[in-house]
């Protein structure tokens, strides 16, 4: 695949109307939903495709509001960012596999994206049993996933890529000196992306997911 779709610069080729997925991604999904619905459940997707503008977007808001409103010091801001949010062109969602999943019942909720509510008590619990116990059969894996040992992203347990796809794409965004490319990044608090933390974002927020997805 070309390093430019990879990154999110250029579109994949997606299917699906205000959410879009690579095709393959698209169909495994709609398998999935099908199976769900049959045991009584809507899968929803809240976020899917997201290109390399629209994170650069969340990028920077991100950090000029750490920065400005909270008052931190940039490497911190970046430290706080980088619990959920991804260097542009680093992020899984570019690729089209990866997507966020909500119980569609509950959609009307405010913060859905919120780790208490998929745990024992919260409105999503109940999906995110059946999709523990299924999804995988369909070819999607948490890709944070819950393991006291992992490093980098917190765990999300709405967060789901489509390994046929994803594992091959990460393959090549490792072959493509991915050092260098975030190194020339034009975003807000780059200046502070040294040869340490980039070495240990590769290694911890890029690399430190679900076994299942490399």
């Amino acid at each position: 695949m070309n390093l430019n779709i990879i990154r999110g610069i250029k579109k994949p080729d997606l299917v699906g109307d205000s959410i879009l997925l690579e095709r393959n991604t698209f169909h495994a999904f709609n398998k999935m939903k099908d199976a769900a619905k049959k045991d009584g459940f809507n899968l929803k997707i809240v976020s899917a495709y997201r290109g390399y503008e629209r994170q650069k977007y969340i990028w920077n808001n991100k950090y000029n509001k750490f920065t400005n409103t909270h008052s931190l010091e940039p490497l911190k801001a970046i430290k706080e960012i980088i619990r959920y949010s991804t260097i542009p062109g680093t992020s899984r969602h570019h690729w089209g596999t990866d997507i966020d999943i909500i119980d569609e019942k509950y959609s009307d909720e405010e913060d859905v994206l919120k780790t208490s509510k998929f745990e024992k008590g919260g409105v999503f619990y109940d999906i995110k049993n059946w999709l523990d116990l299924n999804s995988e059969k369909f070819g999607f894996f948490i890709t944070y996933n819950n393991d006291p040992k992992r490093k980098g992203f917190e765990h999300e347990p709405w967060h789901y890529s489509y390994a046929p796809i994803s594992k091959k794409i990460l393959n090549t965004l490792i072959k493509s000196g991915l050092k260098k490319i975030i190194k020339k990044e034009n975003i807000n608090g780059a200046e502070y992306f040294n040869d340490v933390f980039i070495s240990k974002y590769i290694s911890e927020n890029i690399l430190d997911i679900n076994p299942d997805l490399k």
